[in-house]
């Protein structure tokens, strides 16, 4: 039935095949790693925010006494000397800590980037190269860089969008209608779709560690954009109705957080494992058949049969035997 279908239609013979790379190359294991690196970067990122903050803060002695003050109230009586104690030790630690939180968002980002160049290059059924260690680390901190620079133009789209509907709602003085909102927000999401389109294409062609086409990603970046559109949505209504349970609001998020990483990582995959099988189909084997032996009598079946040529000076050293044989027992008769 399955051959049938992979015979009679094009798009669910290359569908197959690229679900069948996608496991045989252990996708789900190179996503698995790109969430571990993705959630261990969480931290050195809030190391440095804090550290940066604490610049921040040293500036005016006003302001930090005036927020410290404000914490400390906001909190239980038990916790508000602890949290002046973590308040005190990042203002006045906020060198080593931004000098820390970079040493580890290296690695970590080295790590994530690492991870992800070398499952794209998987899908492409391609082994990784030998390059030395020292090169290998430079060009995936140089990937890294250039992802950052693709996002943040991704996120100036995105934000460019959001104040121009906001501006467009001011200037008609219509930001007090709900479905004016609305339909801004719809008309938005071709935006965001081009921005995500944009960073997902300079991801399928310049992180794996092949030659990848521009026309042959166009249309997976595409689809992966669109993907990660829904994946977005289906995030703010899981997070909405987390909202509505306090319980759940403190590791809700979180899990959330994963889930959400590891769907993309596995979205971004299959759209790569989709555009590595889009050329044409390996051929199909031809099926060898077994050598067909004629059968002969013997003790041992298994050995060789003998050749023509072989079996007539058999059978001619025979009968000469059988000949002297017989004149000799008929001398030894007469005497």
């Amino acid at each position: 039935m399955i051959t049938r279908l992979r015979h009679r239609y094009a798009w669910f013979d290359h569908l197959v095949r690229a679900l069948d790379r996608y496991i045989e190359h252990n996708a789900y294991q190179y996503a698995a790693a790109i969430t571990y690196f993705s959630v261990l970067s969480v931290v050195p990122i809030l190391m440095v925010g804090l550290s940066v903050t604490g610049f921040i803060l040293a500036d005016s002695d006003e302001i930090t006494r005036d927020l410290r003050i404000t914490m400390i109230q906001a909190l239980p009586s038990g916790l508000d000397s602890f949290a002046a104690n973590v308040y005190d030790n990042v203002i006045a630690q906020r060198a080593s800590l931004g000098v820390f939180g970079l040493v580890i968002g290296l690695y970590a980002g080295w790590g994530w980037m690492n991870a992800l160049r070398d499952a794209l290059t998987a899908m492409w059924d391609l082994e990784r190269p030998q390059l030395p260690f020292f090169r290998t680390i430079l060009w995936d901190l140089l990937a890294l860089i250039s992802l950052a620079i693709a996002l943040l133009v991704s996120f100036s789209l995105t934000a460019a969008g959001s104040w121009l509907n906001s501006a467009v709602l001011r200037w008609t003085g219509m930001d007090d209608q709900p479905w004016a909102g609305t339909v801004l927000s719809l008309l938005s999401v071709p935006l965001a779709i081009f921005a995500d389109w944009l960073v997902f294409l300079w991801v399928l062609i310049r992180l794996p560690r092949a030659k990848v086409h521009m026309r042959s990603a166009i249309r997976g970046a595409l689809a992966a954009a669109i993907g990660f559109e829904i994946l977005k949505i289906a995030a703010n209504v899981y997070l909405s109705l987390l909202g509505r349970s306090p319980t759940t609001a403190a590791f809700g998020s979180i899990i959330g957080l994963l889930v959400f990483i590891y769907l993309v990582a596995r979205l971004l995959l299959l759209v790569a494992t989709w555009i590595a099988t889009a050329g044409n189909p390996d051929p199909t084997p031809a099926v060898v058949q077994p050598e067909q032996r004629p059968e002969y009598l013997g003790n041992n079946p298994a050995g060789p049969p003998l050749g023509l040529a072989a079996a007539g000076w058999l059978v001619a050293a025979g009968a000469v035997a059988a000949l002297w044989i017989q004149r000799t027992f008929r001398r030894k008769t007469r005497r």
